[in-house]
């Protein structure tokens, strides 16, 4: 169990760094980190979401689902976890997600600008039939308002082109964000497809991208289920 005098709350970012774990307040359950997300109350006592678990302040957290800070808004969870009057949105849940999205763009702003993003079907294409250019691919990256006609196009690439090794494992395939989305942060014009290549940067994206998509219900159109098998594109 977890050691903290008030389970609810943490201490702050910087207290207790070394926790990977925390409780839900809603549910209770104790959960990985990349799980829940933490909430804060801003000087004027209104709660925000800390996506990137930075804002100072003692922190209450939630499991990462729209229903379920949804039914905190409802529970009046804020205010028992926080103990004192606090300004909650009801809007909470979707302006939740808004953020979740925006942390999961400027991820991949910094990755491209690291040169780990390829864009493009062509391009993508070729990198995906070169052994070399496919072994350094960590994902695909579609949007979520596409048509499903490219990523059947590119996932059979990938099957017919294995590794520089040899290797069949498959690529994940991303369809956390719109292709406005993806407009925005690679910084071009109609951006449809997109390579995702391995390296530190990368590894924030598809973190954030994950817990996205595990925030979306799992009934919501295209950019539902996990981060790995989402595939509706053009």
């Amino acid at each position: 169990m977890l050691a903290f005098a008030d389970p609810n709350l943490d201490d702050g970012p910087r207290t207790d760094k070394s926790a990977r774990s925390r409780m839900c307040a809603v549910s209770r359950e104790v959960k990985p980190i990349d799980e829940l997300i933490r909430f804060v109350v801003s000087p004027g006592g209104e709660v925000i979401a800390d996506v990137k678990r930075k804002l100072p302040g003692r922190g209450l957290w939630i499991s990462a689902s729209r229903q379920t800070v949804a039914e905190a808004v409802r529970r009046n969870q804020f205010a028992r976890g926080f103990k004192r009057d606090v300004r909650v949105a009801p809007t909470l849940a979707t302006d939740t997600e808004g953020l979740l999205a925006r942390s999961a763009i400027e991820a991949l702003a910094i990755a491209a600008k690291a040169g780990q993003v390829i864009s493009g079907f062509a391009k993508v294409e070729v990198a995906l039939k070169t052994p070399q250019g496919r072994g350094t691919i960590a994902a695909l990256i579609h949007a979520s308002d596409g048509a499903a006609d490219g990523i059947r196009k590119l996932d059979a690439v990938a099957r017919q082109n294995p590794g520089i090794r040899g290797e069949s494992a498959e690529i994940p395939a991303l369809t956390a964000l719109t292709s406005a989305e993806l407009d925005l942060a690679l910084g071009r014009s109609n951006v449809v497809h997109a390579a995702l290549l391995a390296g530190p940067a990368s590894k924030t994206f598809l973190s954030r991208s994950e817990i996205l998509v595990r925030y979306r219900p799992a009934d919501d159109d295209k950019t539902a289920g996990t981060a790995a098998r989402n595939s509706n594109s053009k």
